[in-house]
């Protein structure tokens, strides 16, 4: 059984749709994938992977009361062929390629869900049958599935014109034209510097099958034979010249202005490509791209697997990351003795930061407090740290 009948096999539609499900402006709201191959752009390969990389690294948790079971299974992962990483590595590169993601259910026999997996599909109709929106995928193989819309998850960038769907990339082809435009005029002009061209009159020859029968000769000896490369030219030949080819090549400026209008699209920069961001540059990327896809696919997740009383009861699924880590180590070692000497952050907590495994035990579930600092009790009275006890003091 293959992974499309692990996933669709248990879903079945009882009769034949009821038609089109419109939206407010009568829109019959469709989605197909874009032909546009950005992945193929090596820049934009590089973003992608960059961006969802870093998204791969956020800690996904359950928290709640209801259906343990599914929360048990979705601690472990999303599903029984991907980890969390691998889902959200995934998840995070289908929705910058095609700026709408799709989330389906993962059922038991029982059609009870157990999971959930990122769909790629060709095309996405919402369709109405039994007085509710369904998502009708076709996939490039041409089978089709559907499933209760209030059941998938729908993750979305630009999302303008459709009420549910994304907007596609055609607004970055002018600037992947120049990308294409700047790799060839690059291959060209490696070629064109490697070529040596002369230009020379040929003396002597009254007719033009002469002169055609000479270039041959010519090419033949100098340029097909097995002579170390050295040009002869006899005495018919006078003006002997060689061609320099001076091909265009962008210029640096402008090549950076492709590039950089590529990071702007995608929200990168060079500091987040090529590893080098931390601290503060770090906090800004993460809040403008990791925390903004880490709050989307929170609230779709939670929505999809957990019922309206459920959420209201405290029922969620959330994925975070722990910035600090990112920070250079004198800003980690600040935020240590500010944080950690007042009593702010536990042991295990500052132990994170610096990538160290806790504590065991509970010995670093305790929070750190300078002696030199006092504690204010409820009357008033100042107690020194460490003195609680053997001054009586119990209620501070």
């Amino acid at each position: 059984m293959g992974l499309f009948q692990s996933i669709f096999g248990k879903i079945r539609l009882g009769k034949p749709t009821a038609g089109f499900w419109t939206t407010l402006d009568g829109y019959t709201p469709t989605f197909t994938s874009w032909g546009g191959e950005l992945y193929e752009s090596e820049i934009v390969r590089a973003v992608v992977n960059a961006t969802a990389t870093h998204i791969s690294k956020l800690s996904v948790t359950v928290q709640g009361s209801a259906n343990p079971k599914l929360q048990t299974r979705l601690r472990q992962g999303p599903n029984e062929w991907q980890t969390w990483g691998q889902f959200l590595y995934r998840l995070s590169t289908i929705l910058d390629m095609q700026n709408t993601a799709f989330i389906v259910p993962v059922l038991n026999e029982f059609g009870e869900t157990t999971g959930m997996f990122p769909v790629l599909p060709s095309g996405c109709e919402v369709v109405q049958y039994g007085g509710a929106p369904w998502l009708r995928y076709t996939f490039r193989t041409g089978q089709k599935a559907a499933i209760e819309m209030s059941r998938c998850g729908i993750m979305t960038k630009f999302q303008y014109k459709s009420d549910i769907f994304g907007e596609n990339n055609r607004a970055l082809t002018p600037t992947m034209e120049l990308v294409n435009l700047q790799n060839q005029g690059i291959s060209e002009a490696v070629k064109n510097g490697a070529t040596f061209r002369f230009a020379a009159k040929m003396n002597n020859f009254s007719s033009d099958a002469d002169l055609a029968k000479e270039r041959q000769r010519f090419s033949k000896e100098n340029l097909q034979g097995e002579g170390g490369g050295v040009l002869l030219f006899p005495s018919t030949y006078t003006d002997i010249k060689q061609l320099e080819s001076k091909p265009y090549v962008v210029p640096t400026e402008e090549m950076q202005r492709i590039r950089t209008s590529v990071f702007d699209y995608f929200g990168m920069n060079e500091e987040v490509l090529q590893n080098k961001a931390y601290g503060d540059a770090w906090s800004a990327f993460y809040e403008g791209r990791i925390e903004a896809f880490s709050v989307q696919f929170s609230d779709v997740a939670t929505k999809m697997l957990f019922t309206e009383r459920e959420r209201a009861a405290g029922s969620l699924l959330m994925a975070t990351a722990n910035r600090l880590q990112y920070m250079s180590t004198n800003e980690k070692i600040n935020y240590a003795k500010e944080m950690g000497d007042r009593g702010f952050v536990m042991i295990d907590e500052i132990r994170e930061v610096f990538n160290l495994p806790p504590l065991p035990g509970e010995m670093g579930k305790r929070l750190p407090i300078r002696g030199e600092y006092y504690l204010i009790g409820t009357d008033g009275s100042v107690v020194k740290k460490g003195e609680e006890t053997k001054n009586g003091t119990q209620d501070h």
